[in-house]
């Protein structure tokens, strides 16, 4: 298994490794089996050494489903993995989860229809402090995720329409006020991936690193039964007012056969470190801890 350093734009090397492949079996950790199990984003709760835990969002849609799980993960293996009781309305086809930085316990979640959850979260207590709508898009955009990032004492969101096959994906980025869960006017620009090429969502998670660079999965989902197929992307940096600088060509950094990527999150400042979460759908949800310190690539 190989690492590569990637550059996307001439002025900004990126110093972010993934695994160049990665097939069932090779590291992923089960959360869940069956159609209900997936996971649709992920953010860290908490990293001591190498123990994670993270907040997983489920994309179910019906009564009686769950929304979220505490998820444990010691030197990379699942070992626990907790119901969330979601409190009131539930919500319906959750697809994104981001931490407020600066909030310890505070997350953003996003559905799929643009209606956002500012959470409060301790231990397996679940708290909605308010909901929100993201600015008005495409009446075709279905959302696949959600970043924050805070740059020159300013907080910006980054939010992504997930695409289909010709139709590309769209970036949006604006400013966004926690305590009053508003936007400022948005920006937006098209992206597509070269790979995967057939039943393609160009966008199914956003990431945000320390240094403002925008990295995207994309995946390709035939159907319940798959086959999958998932790919992550270095795009482009997200600039001091807000906006997007993409890459003319997004450098693909990593390939995940057989699995739909639909969560990730950075577990170290440069990224280097990532945990990737799947909605397999049938077969289920998994998790992988992805990191250049793979004895692998010794």
């Amino acid at each position: 298994m190989k690492f590569a350093s990637l550059a996307i734009l001439p002025a900004l090397t990126l110093p972010l490794f993934l695994p160049s492949t990665a097939l069932a079996g090779d590291g992923w950790e089960s959360i869940g089996t069956g159609m209900t199990s997936g996971a649709s984003g992920i953010a860290v709760l908490d990293k001591d050494g190498d123990r994670v835990d993270a907040l997983v969002l489920r994309d179910n849609k019906k009564s009686g489903e769950n929304r979220a799980v505490r998820v444990r993960l010691d030197r990379g293996e699942v070992s626990k993995v907790d119901t969330i009781d979601w409190p009131g309305e539930l919500p319906v086809d959750l697809e994104a989860a981001e931490a407020v930085p600066g909030k310890s316990g505070e997350f953003i979640a996003l559905a799929s229809d643009g209606k956002g959850f500012h959470l409060d979260l301790k231990d397996r207590r679940l708290k909605v402090l308010g909901t929100f709508r993201v600015p008005k898009g495409d009446p075709d955009d279905n959302y696949e995720g959600f970043a924050l990032k805070n740059v020159n004492d300013r907080l910006f969101a980054v939010w992504a329409d997930r695409g289909q096959d010709a139709r590309p994906a769209t970036l949006y980025s604006a400013e966004f006020s926690v305590s009053k869960l508003s936007f400022k006017k948005p920006k937006s620009q098209p992206f597509r991936v070269p790979y995967p090429t057939t039943n393609v969502r160009h966008t199914s998670d956003v990431e945000i690193t320390a240094d403002g660079r925008v990295l995207i999965s994309a995946a390709s989902d035939p159907g319940d039964d798959g086959p999958f197929d998932s790919a992550v992307y270095a795009a482009g940096v997200l600039r001091s007012d807000g906006s997007i600088a993409l890459s003319p060509a997004p450098a693909k950094i990593g390939d995940f056969p057989g699995h739909k990527i639909e969560a990730m999150t950075c577990l170290s400042r440069s990224c280097g470190t990532l945990l990737y979460g799947t909605d397999d759908e049938a077969a289920g949800g998994r998790l992988r801890i992805a990191t250049s310190d793979d004895p692998e690539d010794q």
